[in-house]
């Protein structure tokens, strides 16, 4: 079992399930003020955390089953396809987590009279296996894929909360002060999805950096082998400074001049504190372990901001703000 939940990865896993609980406690919240009913225990709320996660394990499981060979070299120790769980049960594995999966988009597709569910999640599993087999090894087109699937996640939830808004719009914005907007939950998860598409195409290219021995074994095309580390290191950087530059657009167009507007941007703050530390690291880094402490400190700065929901939600429940 130790080795199926390595497989998975199950930490990245729980980051998704707390993205997607966070920014739906945030939605069920400014719901409950403007007078909707609560559905973040509803089941099919449930069934759409559950399945996205199935796709994100099946990913992980068939990206392994293609990487063998480059993971001898990159990372021995945490191999666990061919070593803890053979080959043909680990494709197995891979295929009956997706159908699962493809199964619950059907129903819950069914269930709100929308194609977006079963066409997201058919669109993720395809691109997954693909990016396994092929893209994994291109220059840009790999990072994307992943950076495009990983933006998903709270695109899913916008549009769960926006079919329950019945045509109707939030009398409650916070933080964001906006006049009467339609359709606000998918303003909101476009932007989260936003942040999270930088951050973790900056995360894939620092990943191919520290994976250039097994890449080259495989003859891959990834950005550091073929435009060099410091290239790649300079794209990286632009990459993680522009959710900053975004973010403060937000802060500087929408907030009201309310502290307490303004005190629920204070994550943003900590994560850019962290990106200067990270933007410094990244500079000087020219060994694998300080690649890692870069790829690991940027995986932070997406946690923050992922989780910034949350911190919205209780500043609302502290303060009463309407």
């Amino acid at each position: 079992m130790i080795h199926f939940l390595r497989l998975i990865r199950t930490f990245n896993l729980l980051i998704i399930v707390a993205t997607m609980y966070g920014l739906g406690w945030y939605f069920d919240e400014l719901f409950v003020r403007s007078g909707y009913q609560s559905v973040l225990l509803n089941s099919s709320f449930f069934l759409l955390v559950f399945s996205t996660v199935l796709i994100a394990a099946a990913g992980n499981i068939i990206n392994d089953y293609f990487d063998v060979k480059a993971d001898r070299i990159n990372r021995p120790k945490t191999i666990v396809i061919g070593k803890h769980i053979k080959r043909r049960w680990g494709i197995v594995l891979h295929w009956l987590i997706n159908l699962i999966a493809f199964t619950i988009a059907a129903y819950l597709s069914y269930l709100f009279e929308t194609f977006w569910y079963l066409f997201i999640h058919l669109l993720s599993i395809n691109l997954l296996v693909f990016y396994s087999m092929q893209l994994k090894r291109t220059a840009v087109m790999g990072n994307v894929t992943i950076a495009v699937l990983t933006a998903f996640v709270p695109i899913l939830v916008g549009i769960y909360y926006n079919q329950h808004l019945d045509g109707d719009t939030l009398t409650t914005y916070y933080p964001f002060r906006l006049s009467s907007v339609e359709q606000y939950p998918i303003y909101i998860s476009i932007g989260m999805a936003l942040f999270a598409f930088f951050l973790n195409w900056a995360r894939e290219i620092t990943k191919d950096i520290e994976d250039i021995p097994g890449d080259k074994i495989l003859n891959a095309k990834t950005l550091p082998l073929t435009l060099g580390i410091r290239k790649s290191k300079r794209i990286v950087l632009i990459l993680l400074v522009t959710p900053i530059f975004f973010t403060s657009f937000l802060i500087y167009a929408y907030h009201n001049e309310n502290i307490l507007t303004l005190l629920a941007f204070i994550p943003i703050l900590v994560a850019a504190i962290v990106l200067i530390i990270a933007l410094f690291l990244g500079v000087k880094a020219n060994i694998p372990s300080q690649f890692k402490t870069f790829h690991l400190l940027i995986k932070f700065i997406m946690i923050i901001g992922l989780t910034l929901p949350v911190f919205w939600v209780i500043l609302l429940r502290l303060h009463g703000v309407s």
